[in-house]
């Protein structure tokens, strides 16, 4: 961690002028709401000697207005968008392709994920060795890969990124919105006629739609008045009100409305893009103070680990705290439940912090800075490694909390993503050192 502090000072120092500060501001908090909303809604019971749990948001039906709030993932993919865009528009201008730049990006998104493939399934070897019951196991390993969802969504959208710039490039902001009348067609038909499989397209398109105006945001197609951009907030937040308060959508912006994303949530969605270009111009002024920068920065260095291990955390502050008796279990409904949860994400957070310490070295490695070599057999296995790595994210993400064997995690999406990143990484390793000759 010494070496964040002075990778954070040496980062501050050389920040160009005309850096979109606001846009790094925006996914340090997103990912830090979504890690805080995570926590919030655990609800951990000890009964009988049998350590179990569930989400809150599922008791608790006054919490879904307030998911209004902490659903920030929008965000996170309105940024990526950006940031995606720019770094695709900087390598292109250097002389480069689009499998280079998805070998290149997809290094640091890779290198922390695959610490957390080896360590969750050698953790649970341990632990079977050690007789703990296997429905807890897959109950915790479950948890723990929870974040694995949103990164196989933005996982794919990397991958696509030269062909999505390339659409982009030609047609500007309408691509993004044809996208947001394929999900509300995809809804029509499978959420009100019942059309099966239809609906599951929207997890690509909503989210892709998205990414898309990251695009547009940084080329200036969203280049819009302080009063215009609210004008777009409040549309955003009218079509909401009318999709969910008076319309078939339910009020809750997590399960229904993100599983798969609906209608309604690209309409908060356009409301949080309205209000990011309204904060804008404040954000970057803000943000040219030396400590609040830093602070963006020092955030964004380790971010994936936090959004990686965050869940981790809350299984191990479950596992002390609660069997242990130091964490008592108020009524869900009561008060004292509520008074509880402070205590209780300090704890998460403490454990986190301990993640943190351990694992951020992997995200902080240098990336790949060398030109990569072209020819058939990388963009062969790049295609190839990163079709593992996505398939194998999916069949974690989707096996749920049964007990999957002894590795706590199923084998099959465990070897297929990290046959996928050996593949990348092999290829990444070759391409520079062909590049860089004898």
């Amino acid at each position: 961690m010494r070496g964040l502090a002075a990778m954070v000072r040496d980062l501050a120092a050389r920040t160009p002028g005309n850096r979109e500060r606001s846009a790094d501001m925006w996914r340090a908090l997103a990912i830090c709401l979504v890690v805080f909303g995570h926590w919030f809604v655990v609800a951990v019971t000890y009964r009988n000697g049998r350590l179990s749990g569930y989400n809150a948001l599922d008791v608790l039906s006054w919490m879904d207005p307030v998911t209004w709030l902490f659903q920030v993932m929008p965000i996170f993919f309105l940024v990526g968008g950006y940031a995606g865009g720019a770094s695709m528009a900087s390598h292109r201008a250097s002389g480069g392709d689009g499998i280079g730049w998805v070998l290149r990006r997809t290094d640091r998104l890779l290198r922390p994920t695959t610490a957390l493939f080896l360590v969750l399934p050698l953790t649970s070897l341990v632990i079977v060795a050690a007789g703990v019951n296997t429905d807890l196991l897959g109950h915790a390993a479950w948890l723990a890969s929870i974040p694995l969802w949103f990164l196989l969504a933005y996982l794919v959208l990397v991958v696509l990124t030269p062909w999505l710039y390339a659409l982009h490039r030609r047609a500007g902001l309408a691509a993004p919105v044809a996208m947001v009348v394929i999900v509300a067609v995809a809804d029509l038909l499978g959420r009100g006629l019942h059309v099966p499989v239809v609906g599951l397209s929207t997890y690509l398109f909503a989210w892709m739609a998205i990414y898309q105006f990251g695009f547009c945001w940084r080329d200036g197609l969203l280049r819009l008045s302080r009063r215009q951009a609210l004008a777009v907030a409040a549309g955003g937040l009218a079509a909401l009100i009318g999709l969910t308060v008076v319309g078939p959508y339910p009020v809750g912006m997590v399960g229904y409305n993100t599983a798969p994303p609906s209608l309604a949530l690209l309409a908060l969605a356009t409301t949080q893009i309205g209000l990011v270009l309204a904060l804008r111009p404040a954000a970057n002024r803000w943000l040219r103070r030396i400590g609040p920068w830093s602070a963006v920065i020092a955030t964004n260095a380790v971010i994936l680990t936090v959004f990686l291990w965050h869940m981790a955390a809350a299984v191990i502050a479950a596992v002390v705290l609660v069997p242990t008796g130091i964490l008592p279990q108020p009524p869900l409904h009561s008060t004292a439940w509520l008074l509880w949860r402070v205590p209780w994400l300090a704890a998460c957070a403490l454990v986190l912090i301990v993640l943190v310490a351990l694992f951020a070295r992997i995200e902080l490695r240098r990336p790949l800075t060398h030109s990569v070599e072209r020819g058939p057999w990388r963009d062969g296995a790049t295609v190839l490694g990163s079709a593992a790595v996505l398939a194998g994210l999916l069949i974690v993400a989707v096996a749920g909390p049964g007990y999957h064997g002894p590795t706590g995690l199923p084998w099959g999406g465990v070897l297929a993503y990290l046959c996928g990143a050996a593949v990348l990484r092999v290829t990444r390793d070759r391409s520079v050192r062909s590049d860089a000759g004898p």
